[in-house]
């Protein structure tokens, strides 16, 4: 374990960092951002994550659908999912070439989709469906993900916006259907994950609403790591 004390910190900039277990004792702490996956957080003596996820709930009714196990609610929720994906694309229409501007090295918005696309095909086609196709070429996986290539993607793709729409699109369609006649009774049981050890090997054994639950999740907190940036975006243009 590594022990920093009476170090200078600030300014400093921790991204992609396991900090589980953590402790910071004694620290000034001020105008801090934490952005991640966070649990079980305390500051001085209080558990403050119930009161986080709560406020977060109230500012994103969406999230307690996409939490239920009720397919009624996730459709619903995909529904509002890709309402607010639909009012992004046509702001991004609305100024061309924002769909590549970037912002504090994040993604942006044409990578931002790109990596839905590549979610899609490896937490739902393939997790949910079973499916042992290639992923699509346009689809932009992370960095721990090995073998890239010859998994179908193409590390040259540079697709323009409408081209990485169309497909978000097909993708829509597949789940919404797929969606339309899951059952509660079949949420539960287990994911039917290939079993040739690509991607995403720490599927197996998860449940159908597991997997569908990332395809959720990575849908909704991507969408509000894209509108952030475009805010931000358009602040330094004003």
């Amino acid at each position: 374990m590594t022990r920093y004390v009476d170090e200078d910190l600030s300014g400093a900039e921790f991204r992609e960092c396991d900090l589980s277990n953590a402790r910071l004792v004694g620290v000034v702490m001020q105008d801090a951002v934490i952005d991640g996956l966070v649990t079980n957080l305390t500051v001085n003596g209080v558990e403050v994550m119930a009161y986080v996820e709560a406020e977060l709930d109230r500012r994103q009714p969406v999230r307690l659908l996409l939490r239920s196990d009720d397919p009624a609610d996730l459709r619903r929720g995909w529904s509002e999912l890709r309402a607010a994906w639909a009012a992004t694309a046509d702001r991004l229409r609305q100024s061309p070439g924002l769909e590549h501007a970037s912002v504090n090295d994040e993604w942006s918005a044409v990578q931002t989709l790109r990596h839905l696309v590549f979610v899609h095909d490896s937490w739902f086609r393939r997790c949910c469906l079973g499916s042992t196709e290639p992923f699509t070429s346009i689809g932009l996986g992370i960095e721990s993900v090995p073998d890239r290539e010859e998994q179908g993607l193409d590390p040259t793709a540079d697709p323009t916006l409408d081209e990485v729409l169309t497909v978000r699109a097909e993708q829509a369609a597949e789940l919404e259907g797929w969606l339309a006649g899951v059952t509660p009774g079949q949420l539960r049981e287990p994911a039917p994950v290939p079993d040739d050890g690509r991607w995403p090997p720490y599927a197996t054994g998860r449940t159908l609403r597991q997997c569908l639950g990332t395809v959720l999740g990575e849908e909704l907190e991507h969408h509000g790591f894209c509108v952030r940036d475009l805010d931000l975006i358009d602040q330094t243009r004003v």
